[in-house]
């Protein structure tokens, strides 16, 4: 009987002193199936290495989030006393006991991780399979999608221990999938090169504009002044993804052409981040990189542009540089005062807790006087782009409260684009700023549509602006583009130049657009009644008088934006 006893006591010795068997764990995300367009092709290799991030619980995000309204609410007796680097910084930061909590946790499995974010509320760290099936108890495989053939590693469900649930908000990557859609410039159609019916030429006029958009066009429909910018702080920075290069030469020519009344050497300030490059050679050049520095350029006169050029050095389907490029800003004392984007996803391609952990991040830059500007995607009612469907795809970002989502118009007189991604978010709940807007627009629509989407969720877009028909010079040529990519970098330029007036005046800059495009700015935009999204064998949204989600408020009139910021 002693050997017995004593081959018990060593058992029971073992399972006190192993770490995998103490913690006592609990679901932490899951999703009951695979995305569409994947399945599950094989399990790999125990000793395969990933990528992994992990978000923190911050000290006081709803803190942030009260002051992000503050600052940007015209009736606020704080408006535009946007908050420094280090105000924002102490809502986000960890607390110390969280991180001392997750890095043991880490240490447990072997695991040394790095800080991702300037207040380490994400951090990054590299595992193999057999380590993160252990620590997160999961079960990591193989998935193939069926377009694009691409393999990706990914969980339908994990763990986290239970004492650690009020410290850890998700670990990436694991049940959320790579995004088919942000693997390509939002379009809406191909550029159509050498297209008899486009002339390069820089004397466009309204009539010219029923077929052709051009800077010329643009400045016309909406009132903008084409006198530069005379403040150099005030900046405007352009997102640039999945090895898509601005080209100087493609801008060279298109000003030259378009813009002549400014010098042809105008050019960006090209940032990097995550390897990223700007290659010159004429065929790397990018349709949706020329475009967004052509029509922020060619449109914000005389503002200083910035090129950021994400690199592939730690993407998994490009949302991680979605987290990288808005870390990198908020680490910059002066980060550009205006951000445009035009790349997207599907809402129902990440979880909730990553969509939401996203969107927390982009309320950082806003509460810091930095406008993010989306294009809102172009599948109508589908989503980012057009697919099959019964009920109706939100599009991400534009479904997080703390961004601007830029919808698109066609034609002149403009009407909705039908390629306008448009809806409500299941993820994020109505905020108060839209309240009124989207409850009258639920009322005018009625039964339309019942049951396909979320009556209480966020509303996008928020604003639009022409995205059909837009004249770029790719690769040399000139062509046609249409899509909420174009969309985004016109209404983007609209607000720096408004930057450039409020600064000259001495005046704080506009930062988070939201709650002045809903109240104060509602009246100073021009309102689009017609046309709709459909999608999803439906007509989609009908634009109506007031907001809609196809067109949102509608498009800049800038002359009267300068009264309604106070100029």
């Amino acid at each position: 009987m002693v050997p017995s006893i004593l081959l018990l006591a060593s058992l029971v010795t073992l399972v006190v002193a192993n770490p995998l068997n103490r913690r006592a764990m609990q679901l932490h995300e899951s999703r009951t199936a695979i995305p569409a367009g994947f399945a599950k092709s094989g399990t790999p290799a125990p000793d395969t290495v990933v990528k992994f991030r992990m978000a923190l619980a911050q000290t006081d995000p709803d803190g942030l989030t009260d002051a992000l309204y503050d600052v940007s609410t015209p009736s606020s007796a704080n408006y535009g006393n946007h908050l420094t680097k280090e105000e924002v910084e102490k809502f986000v930061a960890p607390k110390p006991e969280t991180v001392t909590a997750v890095n043991e946790w880490l240490s447990e499995h072997g695991i040394t991780a790095q800080p991702l974010s300037p207040t380490g509320d994400w951090i990054q760290f590299t595992a193999t399979v057999s380590q993160v099936n252990q620590m997160l108890d999961a079960e990591f495989s193989t998935f193939t999608h069926s377009v694009t053939g691409d393999q990706t590693v990914r969980t339908l469900a994990y763990s986290i221990p239970t004492d650690l649930k009020d410290h850890v908000l998700l670990v990436h990557p694991t049940i959320s999938f790579p995004s088919v859609f942000a693997r390509r410039p939002v379009f809406s159609s191909p550029i159509k090169v050498n297209n008899p019916a486009v002339n390069l030429t820089s004397d466009a006029v309204p009539a010219s504009c029923a077929s052709v958009i051009t800077p010329a066009c643009v400045q016309a429909l909406y009132g903008i002044p084409t006198t530069a910018a005379t403040q150099s702080s005030n900046t405007l920075g352009v997102s640039g993804f999945i090895d898509q290069f601005a080209n100087s030469a493609d801008l060279r020519t298109f000003l030259t052409a378009l813009r002549p009344d400014i010098s042809p050497s105008t050019t960006f300030t090209l940032q990097t981040l995550d390897g990223g490059s700007n290659p010159q050679g004429r065929s790397q050049a990018g349709i949706e990189a020329d475009l967004d520095v052509q029509y922020t350029i060619g449109i914000a006169t005389g503002v200083p542009t910035f090129f950021i050029s994400v690199g592939d050095n730690f993407r998994d389907g490009d949302l991680e540089g979605f987290l990288d490029i808005i870390n990198f800003l908020n680490g910059e004392t002066n980060p550009p005062h205006v951000l445009t984007t035009s790349y997207g996803a599907d809402e129902t391609d990440l979880s909730a807790a990553l969509s939401i952990q996203l969107c927390n991040a982009y309320q950082q830059l806003g509460a810091r006087g930095v406008s993010i500007l989306f294009a809102s995607g172009d599948g109508g009612v589908s989503g980012g782009q057009s697919q099959s469907c019964r009920n109706f795809i939100p599009a991400f970002p534009s479904g997080c409260p703390f961004l601007t989502s830029v919808g698109a118009t066609t034609g002149v007189p403009e009407t909705s684009a039908s390629f306008s991604s448009g809806g409500f978010s299941n993820v994020f709940a109505r905020p108060s700023f839209q309240s009124s807007a989207v409850s009258s627009y639920l009322t005018t629509l009625g039964s339309t549509n019942a049951g396909r989407f979320n009556t209480s969720g966020r509303g996008f877009p928020d604003v639009s602006a022409m995205g059909d028909n837009v004249e770029i010079v790719w690769q040399q040529q000139a062509g046609l583009v249409g899509g909420t990519s174009c969309s985004s970098p016109i209404f983007a330029s609209v607000v720096a130049l408004l930057n450039d007036r409020l600064v000259a005046a001495g005046k704080p800059v506009l930062g988070f657009l939201n709650p002045f495009l809903y109240s104060t700015g509602a009246s100073a935009l021009n309102d689009i009644t017609t046309g709709s999204n459909p999608g999803c064998n439906t007509n989609g949204f009908p634009a109506v008088a007031g907001w809609d989600p196809v067109t949102g408020l509608g498009t800049p009139n800038f002359p009267k934006l300068l009264t309604a910021v106070g100029l």
